[in-house]
Formats: structure tokens, C-alpha cells, sequence
């Protein structure tokens, strides 16, 4: 326990004031969510190792062609496709360094998380006992266990968090057919925790749409799940269209992903979306 401690507030220690920016002002939320936790971990390792095999397979790539290069062909070439190999090995070398630290950090906290559950079933069984003075000096110790290691599983989570990446959002238009006509003006709100996204569009004579804004930087989290609203602007009047929520845990992929959300309950106005990790 003392050595599991020690190494997460080591961690800790090395942190960087906007890595716990939130944990600093005292908007600790201590309710960890191991499940979610496990989800975002497995999504996120999988997308970088997609990341990994697909850089992997262009240095492979470039390396056959360095080869065939270096017997017949300019100079310049060879020495800028050398350059290429390089650019190509450092960023798999973070890649690795990247995968290595969340494993890192999920062992902690999975650690963490076992330690707590057993503090959970030792305060349980002690609770049943008799109650004597060795036993509730044993509950103390236990319940401020507990609250250790919720602790440290608190500050494991932004910390993991600092390595989800970014989610850059395109607003592709609302997709509704007849309910879509000429004139008719929207205003979309996107939010992601504290994440705002805010932009208004407008339906032209040929059918086509355009947007004050067309694309957004979000920091994913582990914790909160997408709400995009969507309203209707009818001179001084709104009309709220529908409110969905959507998950991110398919969103860690190396390749764009186009999303189609169902705005209202029947889907006769849709908001599509691209979303690029």
C-alpha cells in the first residue's frame, strides 16, 4: 500500500499546474468510475495503436523505398526521403512513450481501485463484528484507507485525462428533407462538460446551408458525454427542435468519423457531424 502511494504521489509532484487545474481550485469530484475509466482506457489504447500500426507500415514503406533510392536516383531525393524516416521514427517513438504512459498510469489506478474495494469489504465485515475498541480503531484506519485511495484514483483519472488528445468537430449541416426549407434558421449548442460550442446556421433558397462557424476544438473527458441542442429561430422566437446525448468512446480512431444524430424523436431532422481524434 505504502509503495503503491508513494509512486502515485510522485506522480502527483511532477504534475503540471494546468494538467489539475480543476484538482487545484478544489473541484474535486470523489466519485472515481472505475467502469468508465476501463472503457475510455481500452478505446483510447486501441486508437493509439492504430496510430502506431499506421505509422509503422509508412515507415516500412519509406524504408523499401530509401533502399531502392540510395542505387539509383538523386542525391537530393535520397537525402530528403532520409529525412522523411527520420520525421516518421521520432513520432512513433513518442507514440510508444505515449502508450507506455497510460499503461503506466491504468496500473495505478487499477491499484487503486482494488485496495479501495478491499478497505470497502474489510469496513463491511468489521461493521458485522461485535463492536470492541480494537475494531473501531480498525474502522478509522480503514475508512481513511478508503478515502486514500479515492484520493489517489481522483487525481489518477486527470491525470490519464491530460493523454486523451483532442477531438477537432466540423459542422457538416442538418440533414431533415421536407422539414428543412428555405429561410428557416437554426441554432445549434454543443457541449462537452464545461465546453461550449454555440453556432447558428441558415437554410438558402438552393437548399444549401451556411454557418457562422463551421469547426471546434473539444478536450475529451472521462466523465461527461456530449449534449448537443438544437433550436429553431423564429423572429424573437425559439423553437427547441431536440436535445441527444453523445458518447466519445468511438470517437479515439485514426480516421474521421462521420456521425448522424437523430435530432428528433422520429429522425426527421438530423445533425451530421464529423469528428476527427
Amino acid at each position: 500500500k505504502s509503495l503503491s502511494r508513494s509512486s502515485v504521489r510522485s506522480r502527483m509532484s511532477l504534475r503540471s499546474p494546468k494538467a489539475y487545474n480543476s484538482l487545484q481550485k478544489g473541484a474535486v469530484i470523489w466519485d472515481p468510475k472505475p467502469l468508465q475509466v476501463k472503457k475510455i482506457f481500452e478505446a483510447l489504447k486501441k486508437g493509439l495503436n492504430e496510430y502506431l500500426e499506421a505509422h509503422q507500415a509508412e515507415l516500412d514503406y519509406l524504408s523499401g523505398r530509401h533502399k531502392d533510392t540510395k542505387r539509383n536516383s538523386r542525391l537530393a531525393f535520397y537525402y530528403d526521403l532520409d529525412k522523411q524516416i527520420r520525421s516518421v521514427e521520432r513520432y512513433i517513438r513518442k507514440l510508444e512513450f505515449h502508450i507506455s504512459k497510460v499503461e503506466e498510469l491504468y496500473e495505478a489506478y487499477c491499484i487503486q481501485c482494488r485496495l479501495r474495494d478491499g478497505a470497502t469489504n474489510m469496513k463491511h465485515a468489521f461493521s458485522l463484528s461485535p463492536s470492541t475498541k480494537a475494531s473501531r480503531e480498525s474502522l478509522v484506519e480503514l475508512y481513511k484507507n478508503f478515502q486514500e485511495c479515492t484520493e489517489d484514483m481522483c487525481f489518477i483519472e486527470s491525470a490519464l485525462e491530460v493523454h486523451l488528445g483532442e477531438f477537432h468537430l466540423k459542422m457538416k449541416g442538418l440533414v431533415g428533407f421536407a422539414r428543412l426549407c428555405p429561410g428557416d434558421q437554426y441554432e445549434v449548442f454543443v457541449r462537452l462538460g464545461r465546453q461550449k460550442w454555440r453556432l447558428k446556421g441558415k437554410i438558402e433558397t438552393d437548399d444549401s446551408q451556411t454557418w457562422d462557424e463551421e469547426e471546434k476544438i473539444f478536450i475529451p473527458n472521462l466523465h461527461e458525454k456530449f449534449e448537443i441542442k438544437v433550436t429553431e429561430l423564429r423572429g424573437l422566437a425559439t423553437i427547441l427542435v431536440g436535445v441527444v446525448t453523445c458518447d466519445s468512446i468511438n470517437f479515439f480512431t485514426t480516421k474521421p468519423q462521420a456521425i448522424i444524430v437523430d435530432i428528433t424523436e422520429l429522425g426527421t431532422i438530423k445533425l451530421q457531424l464529423e469528428v476527427l481524434w
